[in-house]
């Protein structure tokens, strides 16, 4: 009987299954949207009920879509959305409130009465993250303290918090067992990353109780099995990542200074810094990588906020574009020298900046000045904000790399990858499978279930598709590099 591996993978806007086969290859996929809700000015939410109800639908279509059952398959592996924060109840599973997304910020003025009390160093020496609302724990804090009853429930341990993976787990093993993995417990600012436990400082300076919390285990391990009910057959789960850790290993970035770049709406740059935490002087998050075997492998790990979604305003905003596939054409006919810059600052800055009142700009215009050049530029904002992040992993201590290897939406553009590659002055390394945040938790359930020996065996069915050499002059490179520095340093610090 073939062996099959089943990722559920649980993002922002959609959930996702794939099967994959025993070696790694994508058998069938299966994906649905669900509905965002907004309901003030930066909240964000999602009903856990449209979560959940996705994430049946999705697997059982993978599964029929392969012609398979629930006994084909090994083992199961989940990997999500990161800092989505559900609070339940711990008899029902019922949610007792929506689930609060990464992208809500209703808890900004809370984090910041927190730093002003001068509560970050700790924090971040703690858990590597900075006081965000970005971060579980806040929202978490807000839940308790602004849905009616909830305070006095989880004190007296009625109620369970979860990420969105500790969620699927409950609902999934019928309520059986509340755990969830290093990589997502490293995101929710409570989690010590150095002795990898619940922090009780932490907890209790965020009065927090202990009796919410899901056990932390390893990346591979048995997080239980399946109500047998659910799929016809029970399965056993046998991994969890957060998604970005996930792509990690799905793309095979084991070695200290390998990292991975991916590029959706915004990008999330990974960096394997090995088994020493790398702390940031440049405002990059230090977290965890993976944990296997009880070894733990950190990460140094930067955000763009705006990546794709420039191109989405190129089309949607600007309507310079009708698709987004343009934009190569339109690319190779201007070249990388037109002298325009776009800065998609539209909601700040990122890291390493963390501006967030900047907003965006073009720069350079002449009369000659066309869509091309435009669409161009947003093109090379997404390859000089990689290197923004590339330098300052470098510059807090981290192994300078020796290739980026990407992944999502954007990659297909062959200009823009390879433009990525003269900006960096590094290979780039496509892969051929681009599915990497589920290929690696399948990866990882494959791991834990014996289908691999070792990494050294996942990272032997990793596979490059085509690989992008740098092909500019180092003196052209910094040129066009101190130029978009000069941009961005107009935007920064002109507002009150």
């Amino acid at each position: 009987m073939p062996i099959h591996l089943l990722a559920i993978d649980q993002g922002t806007t959609s959930s996702r299954a794939m099967l994959f086969d025993e070696h790694c290859q994508p058998v069938s996929v299966a994906q649905q949207e669900f509905t965002q809700h907004f309901p003030r000015d930066g909240w964000v939410e999602h009903d856990p009920e449209d979560i959940w109800q996705s994430v049946l639908t999705v697997v059982r279509e993978a599964l029929t879509k392969a012609g398979l059952d629930a006994a084909d398959v090994l083992a199961i592996g989940i990997t999500n959305q990161r800092e989505t924060t559900v609070v339940w109840d711990a008899a029902t599973g019922e949610p007792v409130y929506p689930a609060i997304v990464w992208q809500d910020r209703r808890t900004a003025a809370f984090c910041d009465r927190l730093q002003s009390e001068g509560h970050e160093p700790l924090i971040n020496q703690r858990t590597g993250l900075l006081i965000d609302p970005y971060f579980s724990a806040t929202k978490l804090r807000w839940v308790l303290d602004n849905v009616a009853g909830t305070r006095e429930r989880a004190e007296r341990g009625e109620l369970r918090f979860g990420t969105i993976d500790s969620f699927l787990l409950w609902r999934l093993t019928g309520g059986r067992v509340h755990r969830t993995d290093a990589t997502n417990a490293s995101r929710t600012m409570l989690f010590n990353i150095h002795n990898q436990q619940w922090d009780e400082d932490l907890l209790q300076l965020l009065d927090i109780p202990r009796s919410l919390l899901p056990e932390v285990l390893d990346n591979a391990a048995d997080f239980g099995q399946t109500d047998a009910a659910l799929f016809g057959a029970s399965l056993p789960i046998a991994a969890m990542a957060g998604d970005q850790q996930a792509a990690l290993v799905g793309q095979a970035c084991f070695a200290p200074g390998s990292v991975k770049s991916t590029y959706g709406t915004g990008c999330f740059m990974v960096m394997n810094t090995g088994e020493q935490p790398v702390a940031s002087s440049h405002r990059l998050l230090t977290t965890v990588g993976y944990r296997l075997g009880g070894r733990t492998t950190y990460a140094l790990e930067g955000s763009i906020f705006v990546a794709g979604a420039a191109i989405q305003w190129l089309r949607d905003g600007l309507k310079l574009i009708r698709h987004a596939d343009e934009t190569e054409a339109l690319a190779e006919q201007v070249g990388d020298q037109s002298g325009v810059y776009l800065v998609p600052a539209f909601t700040g800055l990122g890291a390493p900046y963390w501006d967030p009142l900047a907003r965006g700009a073009i720069f350079g215009l002449t009369r000659d000045t066309g869509i091309a050049e435009i669409v161009t530029a947003g093109l090379q904002s997404v390859c000089f904000q990689t290197r923004d992040l590339l330098e300052a992993m470098i510059a807090d201590g981290a192994i300078a790399t020796s290739a980026l290897r990407v992944d999502g939406g954007m990659v297909v553009n062959n200009w823009m990858v390879q433009a990525l590659a003269n900006t960096l002055g590094v290979p780039v390394d496509r892969p051929q499978v681009t599915e990497t945040t589920a290929l690696g938790v399948a990866c990882l359930a494959g791991l834990h279930m014996g289908l691999f020996d070792s990494l050294d065996a996942i990272a032997a069915r990793w596979d490059c598709e085509r690989s992008f050499q740098p092909a500019m002059p180092e003196e052209r490179r910094e040129a066009l590099y101190s130029g978009w520095l000069d941009a961005v340093s107009r935007i920064r610090n002109q507002h009150p």
